[in-house]
């Protein structure tokens, strides 16, 4: 599935290694963009994100990176800083633009190749990629992404990059989030959980929340080696400071959708652009940009596939 960015000024590219299981996406803002972010999972990897405090002296970001590899895969910032620099994008010294890339990783290594890790070739070849089309599933960050891994990475199914848009008059917006988390994706709608851990027979999924509810007193070692991270971007006019407030109610699609959510073996990584176009009450776009997340992850999973003998959510479910 290809899902068009109606947000003027933002490109995004995949870059993807089917073979190794991994791979990264960048969101391009060359010209410049307020940006915020908040991290709230508990086992992080990222770049960049204190320069975005608004306390900080750089207001403007050029690029976000997202990628796997966990964090191996921040090395592909790189290549991104490489391509914008080659264009003259960045911020302006006396001896050259330096690119502004912040970025987040999540840990993809326990499928395909291990070693195989986004390096600065691949972060430019997503920004070669980058247009206002973007494909979504096991594609770029999303490559290598399994979700439901609670009870071990052998029950786990595909998770993947999604995207999901907003389009209200002059108003554009969009979310797009590698969903690669611990815990299940449910349907905020009635919270039937649509990918995660599956049962022992591999014929359904567990209510992870609840098994761990019920079974808490046998202190279950959880795995590691998740993570959801993403991007909301829009049009909306926007100063450091309240980037990074819609960058906090952005996050709040991350409980709506995935259960649970933020634990301490996430790192769960939320970045807020705005290009500085259309004004918009900031708690109005806090709530847009969670209810586009949510969507996001919804749409990550359902247009994941099978790889490296990991199922997707549909080979389990069968039906949309």
């Amino acid at each position: 599935m290809v899902t068009k960015i109606p947000v003027c000024g933002i490109k995004v590219g995949n870059a993807t290694d089917l073979k190794g299981a991994t791979g990264c996406t960048v969101v391009l803002c060359e010209s410049g963009a307020a940006c915020g972010v908040d991290v709230r999972g508990s086992s992080p990897g990222t770049r960049e994100t204190d320069l975005l405090d608004p306390i900080n002296f750089v207001d403007k970001v050029n690029a976000i990176l997202l990628a796997g590899g966990s964090a191996f895969g921040l090395d592909a910032a790189s290549g991104i800083m490489r391509y914008l620099e080659e264009r003259s994008a960045g911020f302006k010294t006396a001896y050259g633009v330096v690119p502004i890339v912040p970025g987040a990783v999540l840990f993809d290594l326990d499928i395909g190749d291990p070693k195989a890790r986004p390096d600065a070739e691949i972060g430019y070849r997503a920004c070669i990629d980058a247009s206002d089309l973007v494909e979504e599933g096991s594609v770029g960050a999303g490559t290598g992404a399994t979700v439901g891994k609670a009870f071990g990475p052998e029950r786990a199914t595909k998770g993947g990059l999604g995207v999901s848009t907003f389009v209200r008059g002059n108003f554009t917006a969009a979310a797009i989030v590698a969903v690669n988390c611990l815990g299940d994706v449910v349907d905020p709608k009635v919270g039937e959980v649509l990918a995660g851990a599956l049962a022992e027979d591999k014929r359904g999924f567990v209510n992870t929340g609840e098994v761990m509810i019920e079974e808490f007193a046998l202190k279950v070692a959880f795995e590691g080696g998740n993570t959801t991270i993403g991007a909301f971007v829009s049009n909306a006019v926007l100063d450091k400071a309240q980037a990074k407030k819609v960058a906090q109610m952005a996050q709040d699609g991350l409980s709506v959708a995935i259960r649970p959510a933020h634990t301490m073996y996430d790192g769960d990584t939320i970045f807020a652009i705005g290009t500085g176009e259309v004004e918009i009450d900031v708690t109005l776009l806090g709530h847009i940009a969670s209810t586009l997340v949510a969507q996001a992850i919804v749409r990550a999973v359902q247009q994941a596939h099978a790889l490296h003998g990991v199922p997707s959510p549909f080979d389990i479910i069968g039906t949309w």
